[in-house]
């Protein structure tokens, strides 16, 4: 059985880190010359509901109540992690308005402020961590408890910080069509896995397609939406450069951020490392089918589009970091030996 460390590299060594980015380009691009509409639209909805549901079944799959057991007792890494994504986020999302929203308008900084109160990313982040040398079992425990957590907290954050700005839907209805596209599948494939575990571990490439076609399905109908509402009418170049700038550098302050306080809070490196890697992360795997519903009927094409720029960003600079810690492990190792 492979080490989480030989894992966590094999995973990091096939990330999809420009295969995923041109499909997700693809994606846009064809939704801008080629929406889905009518009838087309309507079979697009529910296939990227069942897309999305199989996206969380596997994630169910793939966790186990081992692992989630041994992560449990860590109560305060999990609470760290949970603080930055839920309150530190939010907190610089809603600061940065007065400086970015004359900037990049008001949809999109609707769209940068969505991204702050979105769950952590799951495969990722524990990818990262392990590559890094982290503490895996914590990363993959906290991860997932953001994500379970995000299903109702996200919904919160988004009536509680973003109703006056936008048109946004949220009642009973909304809330059960999130839990039924994200937790519901989630739970089923914990419950399935001792049957289908082994079968999904030995097809990973299989799986690994299922993950990223949900999301890049999702990113299609997303934009099919925006350029039949007009999205492209009231956003130019220079607003995209602008928000790619302006996440660049929310990673990296969150990246310093969830570095120094662990540090001073006496966590060890394993610790601060799994703080590091997914208390900065922002799940497009998540975020895109809840903006979909959330946002159902507004410009959802601009909403979701800062998350899809913070998305590849982060990818970008914790795939270099992550390798650098890593090295700096075995350089350690070496000089033992």
């Amino acid at each position: 059985m492979r080490s989480p460390i030989a894992v966590g590299r094999g995973l990091l060594s096939r990330s999809p880190l420009d295969g995923f980015i041109l499909a997700i380009l693809g994606a846009v691009l064809l939704a801008a010359v080629l929406p889905a509409r009518g009838a087309a639209a309507d079979v697009l909805e529910w296939v990227v509901i069942v897309a999305i549901a199989l996206l969380f079944f596997l994630y169910g799959t793939r966790l186990h109540p081992r692992e989630a057991l041994e992560g449990l007792k860590h109560w305060r890494l999990h609470l760290t992690i949970l603080a930055f994504t839920f309150v530190a986020f939010p907190l610089i999302g809603l600061a940065m308005r007065p400086i970015v929203e004359p900037i990049v308008g008001a949809d999109l900084y609707a769209g940068l402020l969505f991204l702050c109160l979105v769950p952590s990313t799951v495969q990722s982040s524990i990818a990262f961590t392990s590559i890094a040398h982290g503490n895996v079992p914590g990363a993959i425990v906290s991860t997932s408890a953001s994500n379970i957590i995000g299903v109702f907290l996200t919904p919160l954050l988004v009536v509680a910080l973003m109703t006056t700005q936008n048109d946004v839907h949220i009642d009973g209805t909304s809330v059960l069509k999130i839990v039924g596209q994200i937790l519901v599948p989630f739970v089923l494939g914990q419950l399935a896995r001792p049957w289908v575990g082994g079968f999904f571990t030995g097809h990973a490439r299989a799986t690994r397609f299922a993950d990223r076609g949900s999301i890049v399905l999702v990113v299609y109908a997303a934009f099919s939406e925006g350029v039949r509402d007009g999205i492209w009418s009231v956003v130019d170049a220079g607003q995209v450069v602008a928000v790619a700038i302006i996440s660049l550098i929310l990673i990296v302050v969150m990246l310093l951020l969830t570095r120094w306080v662990p540090r001073r809070l006496g966590f060890d490196r394993g610790d601060v490392i799994a703080i590091q890697f997914c208390g900065t992360k922002k799940s497009l795997a998540t975020g895109l089918p809840m903006a979909t519903v959330l946002f159902a009927g507004s410009t959802v094409g601009l909403i979701v589009l800062p998350l899809m720029i913070f998305h590849q960003i982060q990818l970008i600079l914790c795939s270099w970091l992550a390798t650098r810690y890593g090295r700096d492990v075995h350089s350690q190792e070496t000089e033992v030996r």
